[in-house]
């Protein structure tokens, strides 16, 4: 199950960054060719409306960015200055690390309950109400988006949605840290996906000399 979690966290932010980045550069490629003075081309591009293009995007990075701070806290890729914690005793550092675990979850936590209840009461109880045939009353609908005329609640889901995901990877980590006493660590020299050779360094040494002494035969007219 969590492998799936895991798996279906890294292709939303892959999808959003990817398709962010495809969408701006049609924008830019679509502003620009839309003031050449080609006839045809220019009256064609310009019944294209790429005013969406812009609020679309800055959804799709929000909403990347928190699930990112959820695959980060899972990976280790938050900066963290550890200089005291690391010269306090073994117990100390235990404690100061689960401290430091649970106060991110409790604030995370805090984030997303508040996230739910702003975002039910921005639209979402409107909708709910009104999907399944209720009396509505006098709830409010809840403004929508300057461009693409979306209901804003459905943008602000991506606060509760990525602060539960993160209050659960901090617990994640602090459950792992408890049994195992280790914390996830990103290595920014390794790139995922590609598979790390290890090299002896007494194999390449002789192998780079072997090389250099044939060199040097070669020059010297040596066979």
């Amino acid at each position: 199950m969590m492998k799936y979690l895991d798996h279906l966290e890294e292709w939303i932010i892959t999808f959003l960054i990817g398709a962010a980045t495809v969408i701006i550069f049609v924008a830019v490629v679509h502003r620009y060719a839309s003031g050449l003075p080609i006839p045809g081309l220019q009256d064609w591009l310009l019944t294209i409306n790429m005013s969406w293009a812009q609020e679309l995007c800055i959804y799709m990075f929000v909403w990347m960015a928190k699930f990112g701070a959820a695959y980060g806290v899972r990976t280790g890729i938050h900066v963290g200055v550890d200089v005291l914690i690391n010269r306090l005793p073994e117990k100390w550092c235990k404690a100061s690390v689960m401290i430091g675990l649970f106060s991110g979850a409790f604030f995370t936590c805090i984030i997303a309950i508040l996230g739910i209840r702003f975002v039910w009461e921005n639209g979402m109880h409107y909708f709910m109400v009104s999907k399944f045939g209720m009396e509505i009353g006098d709830l409010y609908e809840g403004p929508i988006t300057p461009d693409l005329e979306w209901p804003t609640w459905i943008v602000y889901l991506a606060i509760p949605l990525g602060s539960s995901l993160m209050c659960f990877r901090f617990l994640q980590v602090a459950w792992t840290f408890a049994k195992t006493g280790e914390l996830p660590k990103h290595d920014h020299s390794h790139v995922e996906g590609l598979e790390e050779e290890v090299v002896n360094a007494t194999e390449a040494l002789e192998e780079y000399e072997e090389n250099k002494f044939s060199e040097y035969r070669y020059a010297g007219g040596v066979k």
